[in-house]
């Protein structure tokens, strides 16, 4: 199968397998009860497509790696996700921008991908749009319930959004020159671009917040170019399974 398929398949995996373990930060630490089970979920949605999409990156790579090897046993620069999900988010506005910004790009991602001609492309793509729809829902309301709050929450709401802007433009770098094995496959992220801008913008501006008007950050995440964050949170997600090896329970 191609490399540019399976580095691909691994990007996505990524994303949602980076976002998963950031979003189990808030459990028990989250605002409300209620909200520490939404975040709960939200984070074991991601961590569902991030095992099928591990899981068919390593079939598609054909060297016996399973979605375990592949979450586990790689190192800081193997892995393939974009920088804006791996950075640290202990504030709760980031933690909800980071969410709008992420859902509604997952949403337009994988509503396009249930077309891929892989099936397994397409099937995890036409369960996950609907749980990303609630990502979206949930986001959105908390973007404009501290946007349009008090004075400090929307002065903290904003400063979230600019913190995480220069990282939205990564989302949409294009697929490689080498784009063999594609076709028909994945999504052009540029196609996504101004769709899922207009979405954020719209929900922006009804939390009366401003759209940053930010330099873009050097990506290069796709490329296994990241934040030294990325090591810190694989050494803690990793820690279990390389210290015992093949164990089970």
């Amino acid at each position: 199968m191609s490399a540019p398929l399976v580095e691909y398949v691994l990007g996505l995996g990524d994303d949602a397998l980076v976002s998963a373990q950031r979003m189990g930060w808030w459990i028990s630490r989250a605002p409300e009860l209620e909200e520490d089970v939404a975040l709960a979920n939200i984070g074991l949605d991601q961590l569902g497509q991030a095992r099928v999409l591990l899981a068919r990156a390593g079939e598609l790579e054909g060297d016996g790696r399973s979605e375990d090897d592949l979450a586990y046993l790689r190192d800081e620069r193997e892995f393939r996700n974009v920088k804006l999900v791996e950075r640290p988010m202990t504030d709760f506005g980031v933690a909800m921008a980071r969410l709008l910004v992420v859902a509604t790009w997952q949403a337009h991602l994988y509503d396009a991908l249930r077309a891929s001609s892989d099936e397994v492309l397409a099937g995890v793509a036409g369960k996950a749009v609907k749980e990303v729809d609630y990502h979206v829902d949930h986001a959105s309301h908390w973007v404009l319930r501290l946007g349009d709050g008090t004075d400090e929450s929307h002065v903290r709401m904003q400063a979230a959004l600019d913190a995480e802007w220069p990282y939205v433009e990564e989302l949409f770098e294009a697929l490689p020159e080498d784009s063999s094995g594609l076709e028909g496959v994945a999504v052009d992220p540029i196609s996504l671009r101004e769709p899922v801008l207009a979405d954020l913008r719209r929900v922006v501006e009804r939390a009366t917040l401003t759209v940053p008007e930010v330099r873009p950050a050097l990506g290069g995440g796709r490329q296994g170019r990241h934040t030294e964050e990325l090591g810190y949170l694989l050494a803690e997600m990793q820690h279990l399974h390389r210290s015992h090896p093949g164990v089970t329970w």
